[in-house]
């Protein structure tokens, strides 16, 4: 019914088909006359109003001018624009207040850019930078992918949430990672046991692979700690993943990889010779911890570790090519080692 009077447009965030869908319908819509002027939230969110995150493309992509709204909230006592509160809680505060005031500015048209090589990322640029003015505020490259981030780990129950926040709208321009990808490396990131300062140690950092601290292990740890503070954020981790993964040589490393570890003749790698491909490089692990990496491997969970397995496991943790780097050395550029 909302939807029928508000002519609501719903987009999933995580569905590529339903964000093209909702760039088609806000094209439709105002490009016609039928429909009332659109109205739309770039950001995608709300924030504490200290600067401004970055612009979904969404509206932008469409190549309409755009008219650029400010709204705030002056308040002495309570600012009902943001905050982690339930709308019960926000009601009774609002109500609570003598007077709640708002101010709305009109800014002057954005129109889209004249050039056609420069696109709705520039465009959006453009609108954010004019906004950004008006509130005297800077804009940032935090996403609503970094809300979603540091809500993750406060629900994981980690303390000073922002600091695993990474500037997604810089990662995804410049890498490619999406929020689904960006949100699955943080799962992993919060099982190597973060301190409270969203830091990993290089202990932690591989125990849930099965391996100890070896020289080589440290060698690949300090391939992210650049800093040399012995510990990692979760922006190193994921920036680290992320330029390894782009890497032009690296699907030709994971594939070389397999087949020098596999036994000639054969299609999948065993427990044993996943242990024996470790020694050119390595101690391998105990057998209780061995299993743990070969279960890491081993994606379809079919006590094999097939070609898709090997490459599919590699995508996800692209550092751990260099496990292998005794493998292939010499045939291969590996940048860990």
């Amino acid at each position: 019914m909302n939807q029928v009077v508000c002519n609501v447009i719903y987009v999933d965030r995580f569905s590529p088909a339903s964000r093209k869908s909702a760039v088609n319908e806000i094209k439709r819509k105002a490009g016609g006359n039928s429909f009332p002027r659109v109205l739309l939230f770039p950001e995608g969110t709300t924030t504490n109003g200290r600067f401004l995150i970055s612009f979904q493309h969404g509206a932008f992509i469409p190549g309409y001018p755009v008219q650029p709204v400010v709204v705030r909230y002056p308040h002495v006592h309570f600012d009902q624009s943001w905050g982690n509160i339930s709308l019960i809680a926000l009601m009774f505060k609002m109500f609570t207040q003598f007077h709640n005031f708002m101010e709305v500015e009109y800014l002057p048209i954005v129109y889209p850019p004249e050039i056609k090589q420069e696109n709705a990322l520039h465009f959006a640029e453009n609108t954010s930078y004019a906004m950004a003015h008006a509130l005297n505020v800077l804009p940032t490259s935090y996403s609503y992918a970094d809300s979603m981030i540091a809500s993750r780990a406060e629900e994981a129950g980690k303390a000073n949430c922002s600091s695993y926040m990474v500037e997604m709208a810089w990662v995804k321009e410049v890498y490619g990672v999406s929020t689904a990808e960006a949100m699955e490396l943080l799962e992993h990131f919060l099982a190597m046991n973060p301190d409270s300062d969203g830091r990993v140690k290089a202990q932690d950092f591989w125990a849930p692979f099965g391996l100890d601290c070896s020289p080589l292990c440290k060698k690949i740890f300090h391939y992210f700690d650049f800093e040399n503070k012995e510990s990692i954020t979760f922006r190193q981790f994921l920036v680290g993943c992320a330029h390894l993964r782009k890497q032009p040589l690296f699907e030709g490393v994971c594939e070389t990889a397999f087949e020098k570890c596999k036994a000639p003749g054969t299609s999948d790698i065993s427990l044993a010779q996943l242990a024996d491909a470790l020694r050119s490089g390595m101690l391998p692990p105990a057998d209780d911890r061995m299993l743990k990496l070969f279960e890491t491997f081993d994606i379809d969970d079919d006590d094999k570790i097939s070609k898709d397995d090997f490459v599919a496991c590699l995508a996800r943790f692209p550092f751990m090519i260099a496990l292998f780097a005794g493998r292939i050395n010499g045939e291969v550029y590996i940048e860990i080692v």
